[in-house]
């Protein structure tokens, strides 16, 4: 007797997910003894839903499921065992003939060993089968061939051989059919999965799929707790979450209702973990929970400085709280709390030092304690604001990148990502840049963009040529627009876009704009016009700036001339909103 003791990851995951079903719902889940029949369980797999279960994560398992529909459990053992160098070649040949794809036996004695995977040879267990029933070998002396053809010993695989048609002869099957079964055997001892690990494998993978169909919010925050600092990872289940399959939500990072690890709250909805923020760590986010379980909510980021140990909860992790939003419930202005934490931190501190001195105002207790009056504070721009929560999360939670240029794009591309059909002429097409590939081809480098409007995401293709005009546009982070043809892609059944041209959003500003309309104050500061336009202007490909001007007793408009046209970037639009105030800048179309 053999037993193979495997520390599997996934096996914590299963029992945090089980005691978060019973905080949640009270139900006592025994993944023991769960039915294997469960048809929302076998949807998982024949949907190829399976982010985060247990081994059917990869692209190649996914695109494999969705070809087999798996309905049975034994087909789940058997793709545990066929997914792997060697065997894998079968895997057509086995969902062919799971859907009615007829085959022959190459005796019929063989039926009952290969019958539960379609006649094709998956197991070792299989192969020693074979050896008994067709050579009349003990179970000792089955596995002592198995062994023999895994080694490949020429010697002993002629003793083997001789001994193994000698015991077909005895049940009347000739020596060549004898040969040739002995030839298949041969074939798939060397790489033969034994099927006892595949069932072990196969169990906690429907075990997770399980899971993952009737406890989902539960499930996936147990598996997200156990990669908190893994962001990759996260995003990968972040996105999976939120796909329509499941349905899960996400409530932001919150001082005054997170934890440490991701905790489900109802079946559809998980509040992201504190403990997913950059630059906090498990000791200073405890602290946190345990000060307010014992003293109730923070109301305000001075009271939690005051409350706090700073050796715990020092700056920096303060910081990286107000990145993420976890303080946006208590003050949704981020830049007017990041702003002031040097300043809380300092009035917490000399509270602490007032306290222990004994005073004035322990006479009427801490809630006479004189607030702390903030520096006042602009909001950060939503870029700024998803920049900043990018830093502390790994990706964006609050809002989708691409929202705070939806409106100003669409004045020049009217159709989303998911709207994109195929046509014979060039198209304009925007997106958020969330991934690049680089690879280098017969023809020189190639890069393929991934494009996000948050409505889909498209990849889009630069050849070599094009490649090498754009390469210094091609930044994560930023959005792009796109002039390309857009064709079907027969390969992947989706869209295929090739790039003829590529402009940063300032580049398209300046190409697709009417014109850049300012709105000047009554005392106009014209020098201070210049120095803003001045390091902006393009007069090949600028933007025209009309200028209007309103004192209450007169008012006009002026167009600058052409030598004044300038490239509408970010920088100078930002900078001149700024200096005139919102509303006073606008680019039209």
């Amino acid at each position: 007797m053999k037993f193979d003791f495997l520390g599997l990851r996934n096996l914590t995951i299963i029992e945090l997910a089980q005691k978060y079903i019973k905080d949640l719902t009270g139900e006592d889940v025994d993944v023991a003894h769960l039915p294997l029949d469960d048809k929302p369980a076998y949807k998982v797999f024949a949907t190829a839903n399976t982010t985060a279960v247990f081994q059917f994560e990869s692209t190649g398992m996914k695109k494999m499921l969705v070809e087999a529909k798996p309905s049975k459990f034994e087909e789940i053992i058997a793709f545990v065992a066929l997914y792997r160098p060697g065997p894998m070649d079968l895997i057509p040949d086995f969902i062919q003939r799971m859907h009615g794809a007829k085959f022959e036996y190459l005796h019929p004695l063989l039926e009952p060993v290969l019958a539960p995977t379609y006649g094709i040879m998956v197991y070792q267990e299989q192969v020693m089968q074979s050896a008994q029933v067709i050579g009349g070998y003990s179970l000792g002396g089955a596995d002592l061939l198995r062994r023999a053809m895994g080694k490949k010993k020429v010697e002993e695989m002629v003793a083997q051989r001789a001994m193994f048609v000698q015991g077909a002869a005895k049940q009347d099957i000739p020596e060549a059919k004898a040969n040739e079964i002995f030839d298949y055997m041969e074939k798939f001892a060397g790489y033969g999965f034994n099927k006892s690990h595949a069932a072990a494998y196969a169990l906690v993978a429907y075990h997770t799929a399980w899971l993952k169909a009737h406890h989902c919010a539960a499930y996936m925050a147990a598996t997200m707790s156990t990669e908190l600092d893994n962001t990759d990872q996260l995003k990968v289940f972040y996105d999976d979450c939120q796909d329509p399959k499941n349905g899960v939500t996400f409530l932001p990072p919150d001082v005054n209702h997170g934890f440490y690890r991701f905790v489900p709250v109802s079946r559809k909805e998980i509040r992201y973990a504190l403990g997913a923020i950059k630059g906090t760590g498990e000791s200073a986010v405890n602290h946190i929970v345990e000060v307010r379980e014992a003293g109730g909510p923070f109301t305000d980021l001075f009271d939690f400085c005051k409350r706090t140990d700073k050796k715990l909860v020092n700056k920096r992790v303060i910081e990286a709280l107000i990145r993420a939003g976890a303080f946006d419930a208590i003050e949704p202005n981020r830049a007017l709390l990041f702003a002031n934490v040097g300043l809380a931190m300092e009035a917490a501190e000399q509270a602490h030092a007032n306290a222990n001195q004994g005073g004035l105002f322990d006479m009427f207790g801490d809630d006479v304690a004189p607030a702390v009056e903030m520096v006042a504070t602009r909001p950060w721009s939503d870029a700024v604001k998803l920049a900043e929560e990018k830093l502390a999360i790994g990706f964006y939670l609050s809002d989708h990148p691409f929202s705070a240029y939806e409106k100003e794009v669409r004045g020049f591309i009217k159709t989303t990502l998911s709207r994109l059909t195929p046509r014979k002429e060039p198209q304009l097409l925007a997106g958020f840049v969330t991934g690049i590939r680089v690879k280098v081809g017969n023809r020189g480098k190639m890069a393929f963009v991934q494009l996000d409007d948050g409505t889909a995401k498209l990849e889009v293709s630069l050849f070599a040529e094009s490649f090498e005009l754009n390469r210094d546009k091609l930044k994560e982070d930023v959005v792009l627009v796109v002039e390309g043809k857009v064709s079907e892609d027969s390969f992947s059944g989706g869209l295929r876009i090739v790039v003829d041209k590529l402009y940063s959003l300032g580049e398209a500003r300046s190409r697709y704009a009417r014109g850049l309309a300012l709105q000047l104050p009554a005392k106009p500061d014209i020098a201070r016009l210049k120095s803003e336009l001045h390091p902006f202007k393009s007069q090949d490909a600028g933007c025209l700036v009309r200028l209007a001007y309103n004192n209450g007793k007169a008012k006009g408009e002026l167009m600058l001339p052409q030598e004044w046209g300038v490239r509408l970037d970010d920088g100078l639009l930002l900078s001149l909103a700024d200096w005139l105030g919102e509303g006073k800048v606008k680019v039209l179309w």
